[in-house]
């Protein structure tokens, strides 16, 4: 039966987050993993600073009733204690903020080296391929360097809560029915749990717009793009863009921003409404004395800034900081469904090859098929060729061979074992190459050719021999301080390579692995003219003969150039996601059949640039 995109719904689902208090629960074990003693001596600062604060409402009450009531000791006794509730309260808030600043440094570059390694470990890349999670890591990229705010938030609300409770008490000594203003505080506790959650559905509803808008502004401001926005003249309308799409994602957070604070007014209204309330009965309801009075005053006055406060940090808390912590829990739990896959070591030697059975595949979100029902084998020391026009397939490939990505349907088997049942860290231990996106890294330039075997990214004379390998020991010789040098123009003394260099670059990091299973040069050479690829395959295909025979090892050449490749042992011929057809350059040829078409259109074009050149 002939595969779709929809033979895997369950691998296009996007996972919900885990829920609020779980996540926060788990970040908070995270902290007390990484910090445990800051984060204990932390909490137990700002739990202790808070509790003189809480006593100021008492000492101006038995303040203002020593002076009404004309008693000089009880006075002197609650400025005495005003006095060193103030001097505590100082004393106490600098050590905690000294405590909660370290705690939070240190916690911040743990969180942060969590989420990278968190990254490092998932062997796919659809997440980085999906609009859906794309936005999630995003917003979660923007929120980790503040996740560490999320304790303190705990810490304070825990703290305001405390001086909530203290003051509750006061006011049941003077009247238990004075509790029931905390009735009354219920809306505006309702109000800021629920305001939170329309804010950031309104904010995911727009997180695309955001990250355009974020995109734009990076392409009308970082060097990268700068010459092209320049000579191309589009930067007003990248700021216009920019700021539309902005617009787009604002406007609906401010009308949501708007109607919850028209609720959350309604609701402080109501507690103000029961304060005063509160304070008439006090008056003139019940026999209370000059110093209950000012209690009730003083202590009302603060439950309402308690309130608003516990209550506004709990959806402080809600919001941005549980927001954070839900994108990190959904991380964590994807990276451990991802890195659970495989449970069998990669083998030392290839005896048969890499078989291809019917292997189909999409793209998350694709609508059409990037390889459909290909069924090939790839011998043992073998040199393979997979060529294609582009769209074809070809690098699609490459990738499920590395496991970025799983088949859709079909297998690929390594000798006899499924490739599915293989730990993906193991088996790209035994894969090297170059890709066609290869990645600029700016290091020195040892460091860069050296991350292909990072056990061996100090051995000088291995990395010089990768870059002989790779063609690229001019380029190296051609640096001003040769490996030492700092790649990169934005870098002190960094030098700026080609793109041709930084391509050969790449191609010595592929060959710092000396005995691979399978090598891949997915493109390697695009930047270079067909006869100079052609010069370079042979080769590298020479070179791969004569070390492949002890290991099994098969080398892979990806190309949209048929010219170019007809020296290996094994041609794979892609067609609009199908296999077209395979075999030797001879064979292919002689069964003038897609592979004979296109090599001769390729090569009569070739011939005709030949011809017109100037002499």
């Amino acid at each position: 039966m002939k595969s779709s995109p929809d033979a895997a719904p369950a691998a296009d689902a996007v996972e919900a987050m885990p829920p609020t208090l779980a996540s926060m629960w788990r970040l908070c074990r995270l902290g007390f993993r990484f910090e445990r003693g800051l984060m204990a001596l932390s909490l137990a600062t700002s739990q202790l600073a808070s509790l003189p604060s809480a006593l100021t409402a008492l000492w101006l009450a038995l303040l203002g009733a020593g002076v009404v009531q004309q008693q000089p000791r009880l006075a002197l006794i609650a400025a005495v204690g005003m006095a060193l509730s103030a001097a505590a309260n100082w004393f106490l808030a600098t050590i905690s903020t000294r405590v909660q600043r370290r705690f939070r440094d240190k916690v911040t570059i743990a969180l942060e080296a969590h989420v990278a390694g968190l990254q490092a470990s998932i062997v796919s890349v659809a997440h980085q391929e999906r609009p859906e999670y794309l936005d999630r890591l995003s917003m979660l990229r923007n929120q980790v360097f503040v996740l560490d705010h999320m304790y303190m938030s705990l810490f304070t609300t825990l703290a305001w809560l405390l001086r909530l409770a203290f003051t509750m008490a006061l006011l049941a000594w003077v009247n238990p029915l004075l509790l029931l203003l905390a009735v009354f505080a219920v809306p505006s506790a309702v109000a800021a749990f629920w305001r939170p959650d329309v804010e950031n559905k309104a904010y995911e509803r727009g997180a695309q717009d955001q990250r355009l808008s974020q995109h734009l502004f990076d392409l009308a401001t970082t060097a990268a793009p700068g010459k092209e926005v320049r000579v191309l003249g589009v930067g007003e309308r990248l700021a216009r863009d920019r700021r539309a799409a902005w617009e787009r994602w604002y406007r609906p957070m401010a009308r949501a921003r708007w109607g919850t604070a028209m609720w959350n007014a309604l609701a402080w209204g109501i507690f103000g409404c029961a304060y005063v309330g509160a304070v008439a009965f006090v008056v003139w309801g019940m026999p209370a004395t000059t110093a209950q009075i000012l209690l009730v005053l003083a202590a009302g006055a603060s439950l309402a800034a308690y309130i608003r406060a516990a209550v506004g940090e709990i959806g402080f808390l809600r919001g941005f900081w549980a927001d954070g912590s839900r994108r990190l829990a959904w991380l964590e739990d994807y990276a451990q469904r991802q890195a659970a896959s495989g449970e069998l070591p990669s083998p030392s030697v290839l005896h048969e090859g890499i078989r291809f059975d019917r292997v189909s595949f999409a793209y998350p979100g694709a609508s059409r098929l990037a390889l459909d029902e290909v069924s090939f084998t790839l011998p043992a020391k073998a040199v393979v060729a997979i060529v294609g026009e582009n769209g074809a397939g070809k690098t699609t490939l490459v990738k499920l061979l590395a496991k970025l990505y799983e088949p859709t349907s079909g297998a690929i088997y390594i000798d006899q074992t499924p490739l599915s049942r293989m730990l993906a860290t193991d088996w790209r231990e035994r894969i090297t190459g170059a890709l066609q996106d290869f990645f600029r890294f700016e290091f020195y330039a040892r460091q860069t050719i050296g991350l292909g075997e990072v056990a061996r990214m100090e051995d000088e004379p291995a990395v010089l021999a990768a870059a002989a390998r790779a063609g690229a020991d001019e380029v190296v010789t051609r640096l001003p301080s040769g490996l030492d040098t700092q790649l990169g123009r934005t870098w002190p003394g960094g030098a700026e390579p080609s793109f041709g260099q930084w391509q050969k670059l790449s191609l010595a990091r592929g060959f710092m692995r000396e005995t691979p299973l399978v090598q891949v040069l997915d493109e390697p050479t695009a930047a270079l003219d067909a006869e100079t690829e052609h010069a370079l395959f042979e080769r590298y295909a020479a070179a791969a003969r004569a070390e492949g025979d002890a290991n099994g090892r098969i080398t892979i050449f990806v190309s949209h150039r048929f010219s170019t490749v007809r020296m290996a042992d094994l041609i794979i011929v892609l067609d609009g996601a199908r296999l077209a057809e395979a075999g030797s350059h001879e064979e292919l040829m002689a069964r003038r059949g897609p592979y004979s078409e296109l090599y001769g259109i390729q090569a009569a074009a070739y011939r005709s640039d030949l011809a017109s050149a100037p002499a």
